[in-house]
């Protein structure tokens, strides 16, 4: 498993282990904590794109099974950093495909993005043609192209899902640039406003993480989802102004919003799940405000982190004023 350091990964690896999987983690740490590793799983750091050590690392534990859920998912950012975003998410996923086939591995297992359907009307279906409209969403859509044509050339079975806004415990709450309820938490520790670019009347779906890593981890043991494509998380939409009205009642404080200038981003995104639930089954859903609980006594627990600017951004033109270096 790639990624098993960070948040959706480490939630997918307790399950796979649940399930009574060896589970072997690659991830360099850039984004996940070493805490989030299970203490089961050997951990191995160290990045997708360096393909020498993705090939000895196939070579010497001939994995039956590969889920791949490393990624840089800062979608609004990355048009800002295309070189970094492509190196990682595309080069890093070409590495482990090529190692993949080259050592006989069974299933690969890819976790993509709603970012892939750009801005399709929601909500989103399977069978929409993707028109991703951000460098991140393009990634993603490249890597399943990239296992479509492993597929019928090689033979390499695949499962892709499609998450959106997942959230809960383990997440980076100190990124500035993603997870926009961990941000609003953040933001509450610190005494700070809750950031909203433009008037906050765009829409998602928040997806609480016990809804979506356990059913990732269902695939290998699912024959009926191989070489499929499955939205996975909440069904309701909301605001972010809802969004952030909800935040603060699950911290316990009165709501304080900040309007930033709007940035360039889809308006709203949200998906169907019937394909999921007609090859998984169907499956308790958690509300917002129990999943917002939850993460919530999670993050009071472990306290604020620092948010760090990222370092090496490729493009300034245009970049959000509350993104740039000052």
């Amino acid at each position: 498993m790639t990624g098993g350091a960070g948040f959706i990964g480490s939630h997918v690896a307790d399950a796979l282990i649940a399930r009574g999987h060896d589970v072997a983690i690659l991830d360099d740490l850039s984004g996940g904590f070493p805490e989030n590793v299970p203490a089961a799983a050997a951990f191995v750091r160290g990045s997708v794109a360096d393909h020498a050590l993705v090939d000895r690392l196939f070579a010497q534990r001939r994995f039956e099974h590969v889920y791949h859920l490393a990624a840089y998912a800062a979608e609004g950012l990355s048009p800002f950093i295309k070189r970094f975003n492509y190196t990682n998410n595309v080069i890093g996923s070409v590495n482990l495909l090529n190692a993949s086939i080259n050592t006989g591995v069974k299933t690969f297992v890819f976790t993509s993005s709603i970012a892939v359907y750009g801005e399709a009307t929601p909500p989103m279906t399977e069978d929409q043609a993707p028109v991703p409209v951000d460098s991140y969403g393009i990634a993603k859509y490249a890597v399943e192209m990239e296992l479509r044509g492993c597929r019928e050339l090689f033979g390499l079975n695949s499962v892709v899902f499609r998450p959106h806004n997942v959230y809960g415990p383990r997440q980076n709450i100190g990124d500035r640039y993603r997870n926009v309820v961990g941000i609003f938490m953040n933001q509450i520790l610190q005494g700070q406003p809750m950031t909203i670019f433009g008037d906050g009347t765009q829409t998602r779906a928040f997806s609480y993480i016990d809804d979506v890593a356990p059913l990732i981890a269902d695939a290998i043991e699912t024959p009926a989802a191989w070489n499929q494509t499955f939205n996975v998380g909440a069904d309701q939409p909301y605001s972010l102004l809802a969004l952030a009205t909800a935040v603060a009642s699950a911290m316990g404080v009165p709501p304080a919003i900040q309007h930033l200038d709007a940035r360039h981003e889809v308006q709203h995104a949200h998906s169907s799940h019937e394909q999921a639930r007609a090859v998984f089954g169907a499956r308790p859903s958690t509300s917002l405000a129990d999943g917002l609980a939850r993460m919530a006594a999670w993050v009071r627990t472990h306290g604020a982190r620092t948010s760090v600017p990222f370092e090496g951004i490729e493009i300034t033109k245009n970049l959000p004023a509350a993104w740039q270096v000052r």
